[in-house]
């Protein structure tokens, strides 16, 4: 009897290792060490096995606090392999955020260096519920058991059985990054995790062999999963924007590297740096960058490190489904980036294949069943609303916060309201407006953020501008915060000419000609996870208190 609906998202792991036994998997930068496919797969059986022992097993949530290293792919492919559910969260959140998540997730075990079993223990995390304790690099001084330990009594030999999970079974928590309001936890099946593998696979043409440089440790476990070697850069990945150039440039080039995942902040200043040096990556032909819309000239300045068979890519999707839609630098370079400029938005391409998006009315209200006459014609704003396999349908413990993302399809299935505006032009391209709880609602009009700041960002000297509404929704006053290139250094008759310069840039267009009001704030502030995510909400609060 076929097995189909048998889905683990480890199984990629071992047949890589069956097809390419000898290929690195990792190659670990910070300390040289680096495991093949083969060893990767028999070190995750191996955990696996010793989970068993400690009683890690199908089903249940296990909190995972391990920085990228060879330990973090063996674990998370264990636990991947034992049905046991790992509950990944960023620890760039903050302290806070993190009892706030451990509580929402409600983990039996936890797996963490010896520094974040210390902040387990003095600021209480997961207390209630945890029983299984297990030390990544340290000792039992820290609480729990040794992951060196785990391992030992087992023979080299051994092999494990996967549990046969299910495409439905659930197979982790991803936290998202909270940036508006708390972070929440997307539930992941092992359907959607294998959804998003192979949508990605498709999208940008993978082969096995090929060589990684992820900068975000999420995207990192899907370079095994798709048969590529991952590079682990020497960097603090919860700052992507303070990277030192030099340990991506030299590592991408001494390895011959072919894919590379990074944030928009760490592009920019990559970038900045490889253009100054005059350096090439020849080998680079495909660069993934998302988190926040990337800037024409941060992708001008990039691509020109590229070969020229070489594309940056910027797909658009989130912590609950992704990929949605994705476009590259030709395209924006070639035709969208001007009608940004212009205030159309920002284009993310056309959506993926076997993913169905629909453009909704914006609205804050929960929607009880999925109708198709809610989709707007093209053209139109509306919120962004998808359906199909990688995307997730509930978040952990937040009934509240799921009524209100989700809507049932009477079909089957659920669609996930982005909480992003948009539109869809008259080709089925998809166009990105800005958050919904962003736009800014004055008594003549509804303004959406990025065809505003489209505008205004074209100045020589602006480094980028987010437009913020002042007072109650429906009676707001918009106003723009500048951040010029080089931070603060202009005076005070500098700053008045460049006011004045902008209001006549704002004066161009009908959606901007409103905006009087203009602040100079010295840096922005951003979400931690790819430096790039503007703070509005803490930007309004700043400037309610200088108007």
């Amino acid at each position: 009897m076929p097995h189909s609906h048998i889905v683990n998202i480890s199984r990629p792991l071992a047949e890589m290792a069956r097809l390419q036994p000898d290929t690195p998997a990792i190659i670990f930068l910070q300390d040289k060490r680096r495991l093949t496919f083969s060893e990767l797969d028999q070190e995750s059986d191996r955990i696996a096995v010793g989970f068993g022992r400690i009683g890690i097993s199908r089903g249940m949530r296990v909190a995972l606090l391990v920085p990228p290293s060879p330990e973090l792919f063996s674990v998370t492919f264990a636990l991947f392999k034992a049905g046991a559910v790992p509950v990944f969260i960023d620890p760039g959140i903050g302290a806070k955020k993190m009892k706030g998540c451990l509580a929402d997730a409600e983990p039996e075990a936890f797996i963490g260096i010896p520094k974040a079993h210390l902040a387990r223990r003095f600021l209480g995390w997961g207390r209630k519920s945890l029983r299984i304790l297990v030390t990544v690099g340290g000792g039992r001084i820290w609480g729990g058991i040794p992951l060196s330990q785990l391992c030992k009594p087992v023979g080299d030999d051994l092999s494990f059985t996967p549990v046969e999970t299910e495409r439905d079974d659930i197979a982790a928590i991803l936290f998202t990054s909270g940036s508006t309001g708390p972070p929440k936890g997307a539930i992941y099946t092992h359907g959607t995790f294998a959804a998003q593998v192979d949508a990605l696979r498709l999208l940008y043409d993978i082969r096995p062999g090929e060589i990684d440089l992820p900068t975000f440790p999420l995207f990192a476990l899907f370079a095994p999963a798709l048969g590529m070697t991952a590079l682990i850069p020497r960097m603090d990945f919860t700052r992507p924007g303070s990277v030192d150039p030099a340990t991506i440039l030299g590592p991408a080039a001494e390895y011959g590297v072919t894919t590379m995942f990074g944030s928009p902040a760490l592009l920019n200043k990559v970038g900045r740096q490889g253009a100054a040096q005059g350096r090439a990556l020849p080998h680079l032909k495909r660069v993934i960058s998302a988190g926040a819309p990337v800037s024409a000239a941060v992708l001008e300045r990039f691509a020109a490190l590229l070969p020229d068979d070489g594309e940056i890519f910027t797909p658009y999707g989130a912590t609950e489904a992704l990929p949605v839609c994705s476009i590259g630098s030709n395209e924006i370079l070639g035709e969208t980036a001007r009608m940004t400029d212009k205030g159309m938005g920002v284009c993310v391409g056309m959506p993926v294949e076997g993913l169905w998006l629909a453009i909704i009315p914006v609205s804050d209200d929960p929607i009880d069943l999925w109708d198709d006459g809610l989709a707007l014609p093209p053209l139109e704003v509306g919120e962004i609303t998808v359906l199909g396999p990688q995307v997730s349908r509930a978040y952990l413990n937040r009934p509240q916060e799921t009524k209100t993302a989700k809507i049932p399809d009477p079909d089957g299935g659920v669609w996930h309201r982005m909480g992003d505006v948009g539109y869809r032009d008259s080709s089925g391209r998809v166009w990105f407006c800005g958050r919904k709880s962003h736009r800014v609602v004055t008594p003549e009009e509804t303004l959406y953020t990025v065809p505003v700041e489209g505008v205004f960002n074209t100045h020589p000297e602006v480094f980028r501008t987010a437009l913020v509404g002042i007072g109650k929704k429906g009676a707001q006053q918009p106003l723009l915060c500048v951040e010029l290139e080089g931070g603060k250094g202009k005076g005070k008759g500098e700053r008045k000419r460049i006011r004045r310069e902008l209001l006549e840039l704002g004066s161009c267009y009908p959606h901007t000609a409103g905006i009087r009001e203009i602040l100079f704030h010295p840096a922005f502030p951003v979400d931690i996870r790819h430096n790039a995510k503007i703070f509005r909400e803490k930007l309004a609060v700043w400037a309610s208190g200088r108007v």
